[in-house]
């Protein structure tokens, strides 16, 4: 019985994900190189929207986006409104906020996005005439009722989506080693 073959441009698609993917695990330990990245990306897609005064509509779809994975960030894996979970409070036993959308997952999707909106400003097809200032106030709009609404789901369920002002076990949790001198 034959194998079957793949075409050589699957082959390499499958390859070119895998040196991807090598990648990307690589750069889950550096958070704030990430961000960094992420960060620059931003602002490079920024100063062409500037230099161009152009790209509204595509600025304003990538806003849109970034705030959709934002609310998602900030969302619990399990939303207590339809799930009877409880979620991990700042009072009582200590248990991690588990998101709907990790970390990572938001860095990578944002960056992903950002990339792809960076691309679009070079092509003029993308450059649609729009009166800007009315997408700034709807976006504006959105932006303040769906956290609005992230706030006060929030302080009725009494949760906080963030680390700090959680208790830890930084010093309790590293390891001595035996006859390591102790500078400090």
């Amino acid at each position: 019985m034959e194998e079957a073959t793949e075409p050589a441009g699957i082959r390499q698609i499958v390859q070119a994900q895998r040196i991807l993917q090598r990648y990307l695990d690589k750069t889950v330990v550096w958070v704030r190189v990430r961000w960094g990245i992420f960060a620059t990306l931003m602002c490079l897609f920024a100063v062409r929207v500037y230099i161009k005064q152009g790209f509204f509509v595509v600025s304003y779809a990538l806003g849109i986006y970034m705030l959709n994975l934002f609310i998602n960030f900030l969302s619990p894996a399990v939303d207590p409104d339809t799930d009877d979970a409880a979620l991990p409070t700042k009072e009582g036993e200590y248990r991690p906020f588990t998101r709907k959308l990790p970390e990572f997952k938001f860095w990578w999707s944002g960056t992903r996005a950002t990339g792809i909106a960076l691309a679009m400003t070079f092509l003029s097809m993308f450059d649609l005439p729009v009166y800007w200032p009315i997408l700034l106030a709807y976006f504006i709009l959105l932006l303040v009722l769906t956290m609005k609404d992230r706030v006060k789901h929030m302080i009725k369920h009494k949760y906080v989506p963030f680390t700090f002002g959680k208790q830890t076990y930084g010093e309790l949790s590293k390891v001595k080693v035996p006859g390591e001198k102790n500078d400090k």
